[in-house]
């Protein structure tokens, strides 16, 4: 008999905890909804959902006060697979619009292909990068902090690299002046 009472006192703590977890569980679901809402929410807004699609800018009837491109990631080389078209898409702009000013920001580890040690590994990066700012007036800049971070100083970047204090920051100086920001990649 003892036993018997032990067993029903025993399957009646498993089952007040069963009844607690899936009360808990009803009462977390809003909760967990809210949650996925929010993350869902907060990457629209940090991919390019505010970011002026390129056929929109050309579509404009008057030109904006200039264009920044904004490339932010964390994979190395993408410089070299990103900039042939992207001079591809300012050549576009510069037809509908010839003296459209034009900047590039990048603020993530791709920045790094532009250092002088990687000139040989990412030549077409190079490449693309010096005659874009030599011949088409196109200022391109890196983020300082974020080389900083991994000990990579202004004077490791070639001269037709302009280092800026944040990547962000020189975004947000574009955007003040009333340049359309272009976010890659998208």
């Amino acid at each position: 008999m003892c036993n018997s009472w032990s067993l029903l006192a025993s399957n009646q703590t498993v089952e007040s905890q069963l009844y607690q977890l899936v009360i808990t569980m009803k009462l977390l679901r809003p909760i967990q909804q809210s949650r996925r809402l929010l993350a869902i929410i907060s990457l629209l807004i940090s991919t390019s959902l505010w970011a002026t699609d390129l056929d929109t800018i050309i579509a404009q009837k008057e030109a904006p006060e200039g264009v920044v491109i904004e490339i932010v990631s964390d994979e190395d080389g993408l410089l070299s697979e990103l900039l042939p078209e992207i001079r591809q898409q300012i050549i576009r702009l510069r037809e509908r619009f010839p003296d459209l000013p034009v900047a590039i920001v990048t603020h993530g580890r791709e920045q790094f292909d532009l250092t002088t040690k990687n000139r040989k590994v990412e030549s077409i990066a190079h490449k693309i990068t010096e005659q874009l700012v030599t011949d088409e007036e196109v200022d391109v800049h890196v983020c300082g902090t974020h080389a900083g971070w991994y000990g990579v100083e202004p004077e490791d970047f070639p001269e037709y690299v302009d280092v800026s204090t944040t990547g962000p920051a020189q975004v947000n100086d574009y955007e003040s002046m009333g340049y359309e920001l272009i976010v890659l990649p998208d």
